[in-house]
């Protein structure tokens, strides 16, 4: 709302003013408009990033989401970082499915992409403190095999590449994929309790 006043009154003082500093007002306008498209994408979030019910937990955003049912999900708890017996606590939440296929036909390319970009940094942490890593993290990243449903569908591009990260993450971090702290209303060990009361019911 604020900048929408500053983008009229600077309207209003070109008009009435045409000899002012026309450098000032071009980047006092600029300024006030990047403000204004910031705040419209902002207003555009939903506002919940998670629905817990009795049958799924889902994640939404602007971008996309996601949706895994309770009957699939094996394990739910706070993710870490082994080292030489020593494991050390991450702000993330792992999550570790049953099966591939039905989380991976719920999300689209977009969701996809953010997932794989925004943690991969969990995969270079849990391959730099391997003492055996089983492949070469360039292999990890970037390993875009066509992934085959059990219904028969062939998944390519970055759904592939997702299937195959979230194999990579079972093996060196137990879970296939990940939810980051920014993203929950509460400290990571009070969801994975709540989620954890959730999966037991189902």
């Amino acid at each position: 709302m604020f900048c929408a006043i500053v983008l009229i009154v600077l309207c209003g003082a070109v008009y009435f003013y045409p000899t002012a500093n026309a450098a000032a007002i071009a980047i006092i306008f600029i300024m006030a408009l990047a403000m204004l498209i910031i705040a419209y994408k902002q207003s555009k979030e939903p506002a919940l990033s998670f629905t817990l019910t009795f049958m799924h937990i889902q994640f939404h955003s602007s971008y996309g989401g996601w949706l895994a049912r309770w009957k699939n999900i094996a394990e739910i708890g706070p993710a870490t970082i082994c080292y030489q017996g020593w494991c050390e606590p991450v702000p993330w939440v792992g999550v570790r499915l049953k099966n591939y296929d039905e989380f991976l036909e719920s999300i689209c390319p977009r969701t996809a992409s953010k997932i794989l970009l925004e943690q991969r940094i969990l995969l270079i942490l849990a391959y730099k403190r391997s003492d055996d890593p089983p492949h070469e993290i360039e292999d990890m990243l970037f390993d875009d095999t066509h992934y085959l449903t059990s219904n028969g569908r062939v998944l390519k591009g970055l759904l592939a590449m997702l299937a195959n990260r979230m194999r990579y993450n079972r093996e060196l971090l137990g879970y296939d994929f990940f939810i980051s702290e920014d993203l929950l209303d509460r400290p990571t060990d009070d969801f994975v309790g709540l989620a954890r009361r959730y999966l037991a019911a189902s």
